[in-house]
């Protein structure tokens, strides 16, 4: 209700208040919008490299380098990844890395040219010395006019290892076993009787197990070569069933006095590898099948998937001739220790 007040020259309007009812509001409230959060981006990679170098993440190849040395992975799952990068005549880059949501990732992958094939570099952690060995293709298995094979070295078969890779110029050598039980805790294994106390450092180690064989390797920076790369590097170029007559490259029960001999006493193969038959056997990453050879691939295999035995090559000081040869097979349980097997490590236990 409203009236109005004569004061003087001015009139007044006064409006009375009506009253609202009970839980009545003059203006209805508003809720505001909650406001929308930000697009989460996909993570990305973003790889520079070489020009046209190829980029795989986990094995699976995602595309090539531009011109510009630049490639960029989209939209990669969070979590861990593999990521390798490959050009010919150079190194591959390789490295482990964490894709997060939303973020990018940048790596810059330097790929360093591939040393030449019989470079010889040392390997600081363990004191040993490696050769490296190049891409190439050979024929596995029995060699021609080879009558000793076994079923397991048959079909002899063409095989093509792609990437070029380091290798040990000896087995392991106790020296280098007391640096890698010195450095994680280990003891040392049950010393033999002709190496008492381990008191020649210059011999194999032996008494390894496979586990201890590829945790040595692990350390030392490398792995335990495929039996495809072992019997590639062995042949040394030579398709026949020993490279150099027996007596000259190796240590067996004829020649041995009942015992392993230091490393590198003996005439090395055409890549420079010493011991490669004889003297100590040496454990190689693949399981045993004794039919791997009927559907085995033609390029890098790396044995079966699972098994039940893991597999030794070059033969040994205690065994006969027929054994000392670069086709042959053997396996054992992983946990099996002896006086006559011992290591050899390869992969990139050397870098640039």
């Amino acid at each position: 209700m409203a009236c109005r007040i004569h004061i003087g020259l001015f009139t007044v309007m006064m409006v009375a208040a009506t009253a609202l009812p009970a839980g009545a509001q003059l203006l209805p409230q508003v809720t505001p919008k909650p406001a929308k959060a930000p697009a989460t981006q996909p993570a990305q990679i973003v790889v520079e490299t070489s020009p046209n170098a190829e980029v795989y993440l986990d094995d699976q190849y995602t595309g090539r380098a531009s011109s510009e040395g630049r490639l960029v992975i989209g939209n990669p799952k969070p979590g861990e990844h593999n990521l390798r990068v490959s050009l010919a005549g150079k190194r591959d880059f390789q490295r482990k890395m964490t894709v997060v949501a939303g973020k990018e990732a940048k790596i810059v992958a330097a790929l360093a040219d591939l040393p030449t094939a019989g470079s010889v570099r040392e390997n600081s952690k363990d004191g040993l010395k490696y050769v490296w060995i190049p891409p190439g293709t050979f024929m596995m298995g029995c060699s021609p006019g080879d009558d000793e094979c076994n079923d397991d070295e048959k079909p002899s078969h063409q095989t093509a290892i792609s990437r070029g890779f380091w290798i040990g110029q000896t087995e392991v050598t106790v020296r280098a076993y007391k640096r890698f039980a010195a450095a994680t805790g280990r003891q040392m294994p049950v010393d033999p009787n002709f190496n008492s106390g381990w008191a020649n450092d210059g011999m194999p180690i032996v008494m390894v197990s496979w586990d201890d064989a590829h945790d040595f390797c692990t350390w030392a920076g490398g792995r335990l070569p495929t039996e495809a790369e072992w019997e590639y590097a062995a042949r040394g170029g030579n398709p026949e069933a020993r490279y150099g007559k027996l007596d000259e490259i190796a240590w067996y029960d004829k020649n041995s006095g009942g015992q392993t001999h230091e490393v590198a006493q003996k005439r090395a193969n055409g890549f420079g590898l010493s011991d490669a038959l004889g003297n100590v056997w040496e454990w190689v990453d693949d399981w045993y099948d004794h039919n791997y050879y009927q559907n085995s691939p033609p390029q890098d295999p790396s044995g079966p998937k699972s098994g039940q035995y893991r597999v030794l090559r070059g033969g040994s000081w205690s065994l006969i001739p027929s054994v000392i040869r670069v086709s042959f097979r053997y396996s054992l349980n992983t946990a099996v220790r002896n006086y006559v097997i011992g290591v050899r490590c390869g992969g990139e236990v050397v870098n640039p």
